[in-house]
């Protein structure tokens, strides 16, 4: 895990971005135990409280569970969640804001369609 002291994104939601990228990219499989708070925070010289935070901001999103004496561990399903996530966070981030600048440019959908097709044919996106 890398943190940016200088960022603006408090160091609780650096941790929670990271833990739930290495999640989503398999860092961490579904039913495996995360890290232990206090190994955390003594990995990365953070205050406790700031790591539970972090993971906290995970439990809350249905990502990770706590289990009584054991620890936390990953929830069944997690990386499905991620991904439907960051699906619905595109188009909220993406799509709209394009459809809206195409339609200020009288970009058609058919047009719209053939850049995205180019974009394709250029390598810039998996088809």
């Amino acid at each position: 895990m890398n943190f940016d002291f200088n960022d603006s994104t408090p160091l609780y939601q650096q941790i929670a971005d990271q833990l739930e990228e290495m999640i989503f990219s398999g860092g961490f499989d579904e039913g495996s135990q995360v890290p232990s708070t206090t190994q955390l925070s003594q990995q990365l010289h953070i205050n406790p409280a700031t790591v539970l935070k972090g993971m906290n901001i995970l439990v809350n999103k249905d990502l990770l569970e706590k289990r009584r004496g054991l620890g936390m561990f990953v929830k069944k399903g997690a990386q499905q969640k991620i991904m439907e996530q960051r699906k619905e966070s595109f188009y909220n981030d993406y799509v709209k804001s394009l459809l809206v600048e195409a339609g200020k440019l009288g970009i058609t959908k058919q047009h719209l369609l053939d850049l995205i097709e180019r974009g394709e044919n250029d390598g810039s996106i998996n088809s």
